[in-house]
């Protein structure tokens, strides 16, 4: 991993959906200065565990096991998974410190705060996740089958395959820090990176200002989420819900809308053969009626068909649209973890150039960064636009998706013609989770019009083939190496390696 300008060398894993970037940054002894930020891949892909096993050997082949700072952006399993402590991966390796956000500290007020409404919602989500499951078979909840599978998606980025929680991912990863775990915050004064020449790491984000985390925006279109309050609120409603609903309970739900003695129970009502006159046996012929059963609608013609949505009412029935809150609670959870991502902007000082890792910041996060400044001496204060206008290097946050680049307040500030991209995705994997377009068109279009050739993605046929995707050096890059891991020959195999200045 060579390292003969005066910068530092990135190598980017291409494990398909994840992320997990080996910074070299050579001192003034000749010696690295190791750096390794995320590792950990998307459950979604098939044979992920043995990929990352191959990742971390590498890893541990090339810094020899010792690594300066590990840095954790944020909790999501496809970027600390990794960690999971089952595997027991770095066991061999040598972690002097780990780097996390401030919003991971377990005595900050305000991240408290926060994490106590990441675990409620998580709880509310796991009870939904395992309601809609139960009920997949019948009838009355197939059009609630997306919501189940949108859940399930969410939560696989706090569940790993193996079933540990990515909060235990975290907490294994910062056991391995021998010397320290700091929790970064803009406020605080940029750290200097040991090198040869003088580089420091500017922390843009996450804000100390909750609204910046619940800002989403699509296409140039930016909207605020439901409150954190309103979050609690749907949360405690779920949960509330499930445990009323639990067989052996004897516990009443304070936020359901009549008194437990009113009502017939559904489940009463559709296992009587003949019930009773009055409200149960209209909800009986109306809602529960088998396809076995004659018409229920009346008729002095002969007919010659019966209509099934005169024998089977399921379809009138709403059993389980009261889980659609769920979804709110979902996209709330996910984006406001993105949005608390730590990111770090890399500059070296002699020329002002920066090189910036945005993890999977949303819109709320970048926004965030133009109230950020630093006051460097008496003449000279540095902001987050000013950073993001001498940004030559741009790891493209959030797997290329189109609402984690921004566009006015962000790609557009980086005016470099020396501005290259990587984008750390698989199309082909991101489309076989229902995401949609990752990368977005929009942003390719974007990028491509801002770094010229210098746009490279993990899925590029060229990396697969062992192929530089351009003639170096040209802009920041100043050389690029293509190799794998493991037995190689699987796309998400791959590694791209750039000496950058």
């Amino acid at each position: 991993m060579p390292n003969k300008n005066p910068g530092f060398t990135i190598r980017h894993y291409c494990q398909g959906i994840g992320d997990c970037h080996l910074l070299r940054f050579e001192k003034a002894d000749g010696n690295p200065y190791w750096m390794l930020i995320d590792c950990g891949i998307h459950t979604s892909i098939k044979g992920g565990s043995q990929i990352i096993d191959d990742i971390v050997a590498d890893v541990f082949a090339v810094t020899k096991g010792q690594i300066d700072v590990l840095v954790l952006t944020h909790e999501h399993t496809d970027h600390i998974s990794a960690f999971r402590a089952s595997a027991n991966r770095f066991a061999d390796f040598h972690i002097d410190e780990v780097w996390m956000a401030w919003t991971e500290s377990p005595t900050d007020p305000d991240a408290q705060k926060l994490d106590k409404f990441k675990q409620q919602a998580l709880s509310a989500l796991s009870g939904a996740s395992r309601q809609l499951h139960s009920v997949a078979h019948l009838d009355e909840a197939k059009s609630a089958a997306p919501l189940r599978e949108g859940i399930d998606e969410l939560l696989a980025f706090s569940f790993g395959a193996q079933g540990e929680t990515v909060r235990g991912m975290r907490d294994t990863a910062a056991g391995l820090a021998k010397k320290a775990i700091k929790y970064l915050e803009p406020a605080q004064a940029p750290l200097d990176i040991p090198s040869a020449c003088a580089i420091r790491a500017y922390v843009l984000a996450p804000s100390r200002n909750p609204d910046y985390f619940n800002i989403v925006d699509r296409v140039g279109e930016r909207y605020a989420m439901s409150s954190d309050e309103n979050g609690l609120r749907i949360a405690d409603t779920l949960s509330s819900a499930f445990a009323a609903a639990a067989s052996t309970s004897d516990f009443t739900d304070l936020t359901a809308p009549f008194d437990p003695s009113l009502g017939t129970p559904l489940n009463g009502i559709s296992r009587v053969v003949k019930p009773p006159k009055g409200p149960a046996e209209f909800a009986y012929l109306h809602y529960y009626g088998p396809s076995e059963r004659a018409p229920l609608i009346a008729s002095k013609k002969r007919v010659r068909t019966t209509d099934a949505n005169e024998t089977n009412q399921a379809w009138r029935r709403i059993d389980y649209d009261w889980l659609s809150s769920a979804g709110s609670l979902a996209m709330q959870l996910d984006n406001k973890i993105n949005n608390t991502s730590l990111v770090l902007a890399f500059e070296i000082v002699d020329t002002g150039r920066v090189f910036l890792f945005a993890a999977d910041a949303q819109i709320g996060n970048w926004l965030s960064w133009q109230d950020a400044n630093w006051k460097m001496s008496e003449e000279i204060t540095v902001t987050g636009p000013d950073l993001l206008n001498r940004t030559v290097y741009y790891k493209v946050g959030h797997h290329g998706s189109e609402n984690a680049t921004a566009k006015a307040k962000g790609l557009e500030l980086m005016t470099s013609k020396d501005l290259t991209a990587f984008i750390p995705t698989n199309k082909a994997d991101a489309e076989n989770v229902h995401w949609g377009e990752m990368p977005y068109h929009s942003l390719l279009t974007a990028l491509d019009a801002q770094c010229g050739p210098r746009v490279i993605r993990a899925d590029d046929p060229k990396l697969l083939a062992g192929q530089a995707p351009f003639a170096t050096p040209s802009g920041s890059i100043q050389a690029v190496r293509v190799g794998f891991v493991g037995n190689g020959g699987d796309q998400r195999r791959t590694w791209v390696e750039f000496d950058v200045a």
